[in-house]
């Protein structure tokens, strides 16, 4: 069955002693141009959809939210809401509608996406799931949330990666801001360099019969594929919980504020944390290689100081920095993916950004690490396709 994703917006807040600065009113509509450097002949299609007073639902390109609605069991086919999109070497704006939370602009080249309806739910594209009508389609998305406290806009590749695009904020005073990048070529780096680490990695990659390099999957949907294997990084975490056997981990998750710290121990094969005052605050069982790249299950992160050191944990096992550096998180990017068992897909797409900034896996903001842009005070956004 293809997976039914219900969009949703997380925003972890540090809390601080400082006023926070003033800004004018969000626009209620935001302009988004799409720019399409791509160098392709294909027609593009562009969706918007999102999260608006609680329901969920599609923007159209002047902004009208419109609410899901017909779903059935077995779903349905939703409407065609596409926006045509820019031709190569062109432009188009849309508006996105202040308060649109969990959304996501979605980019397809030649041909429309197939998205379907289900009660209260839609039936996202999802390519590495058996029976997808998306499988042979090039596409790929963004994702963002826009409300009072600004724009927050990010290119992912928490779930795959295809089309390279980079994206932009713009703030009321001029100043714009960046990230998704691609180095030259580095789109076709990204396949290359998976079919040169070999085994699943290699697998994760998917061609079009007529030979167009479509995605790479990120090895927690190459799991739901049944392409990677399950057990890749139970070696590694074995080493991690004996050595924090003998050795304590400490977790600062905070990083304003570095006095906030946990120590972690294992015994009994869980491993504990308490606070400076002695408190246990969390515990963890071994997590699986599902939990580690989906940074779920053991792993599942609340918003609470459980989830804080969740989080760390799952980013530095990702970046294999966990069992080696005994403070986390750490924010040394050297130290990041440099042992044989380790996260390669981020490795890869991190190593091929010109600023080094991706999603590669769902806490890779630890750090400030992901291919984001927060404007809070916003005048416009901006995707562009990049030339592949």
């Amino acid at each position: 069955m293809r997976k039914l994703l219900l969009l949703a917006t997380s925003a972890l807040l540090g809390l601080t002693t400082m006023s926070a600065p003033v800004h004018a009113a969000p626009p209620s509509q935001l302009p988004l141009t799409v720019t399409n450097n791509s160098g392709r002949g294909d027609a593009v299609h562009l969706y918007i959809t999102g999260i608006y007073n609680g329901r969920l639902g599609y923007v159209n390109g002047n902004g009208q939210f419109t609410a899901w609605s017909g779903g059935a069991i077995p779903p349905v086919p939703a409407p065609d809401f596409s926006i045509p999109g820019p031709a190569n070497g062109a432009s188009k704006t849309v508006q996105i509608p202040l308060n649109l939370a969990g959304g996501r602009i979605y980019m397809s080249f030649r041909d429309k996406l197939k998205f379907s309806l289900v009660p209260g739910g839609l039936v996202q594209p999802a390519p590495w799931a058996g029976g997808d009508p998306n499988r042979d389609i090039l596409f790929d998305w963004s994702e963002f949330s826009y409300d009072g406290g600004g724009l927050w806009l990010n290119s992912s590749q928490v779930d795959m990666f295809a089309v390279p695009h980079a994206v932009e904020a713009t703030s009321q005073g001029g100043t714009t801001k960046k990230a998704g990048q691609l180095v030259a070529n580095g789109r076709n780096r990204i396949f290359d360099q998976h079919q040169q680490q070999g085994g699943d990695w290699a697998k994760l990659a998917h061609s079009r019969s007529d030979g167009t390099r479509l995605r790479v999957l990120n090895p927690s949907k190459g799991l739901d594929a049944g392409l990677f294997s399950s057990s890749y990084f139970q070696s590694y975490v074995n080493s991690v919980w004996s050595t924090y056997q003998n050795t304590p981990l400490t977790v600062v998750p905070y990083q304003a504020e570095p006095n906030r710290r946990f120590t972690g121990r294992v015994s009994g094969g869980v491993m504990r944390f308490t606070n400076t005052s002695g408190q246990q605050v969390a515990e963890f069982q071994q997590p699986s290689t599902r939990d580690v790249l989906n940074c779920d299950g053991r792993l599942a992160a609340p918003n609470n100081e459980l989830g804080a050191i969740s989080r760390s944990l799952c980013a530095a096992l990702n970046r294999s920095t966990l069992g080696y550096l005994h403070t986390q998180p750490t924010y040394d990017a050297s130290q990041f993916y440099t042992r044989a068992t380790t996260n390669h897909f981020s490795r890869i797409v991190h190593a091929n950004m010109t600023d080094g900034r991706a999603y590669g896996f769902a806490f890779d903001d630890v750090g400030g690490f992901e291919s984001l842009v927060h404007e809070p005070n916003p005048r416009s956004a901006k995707i562009t396709l990049t030339a592949f």
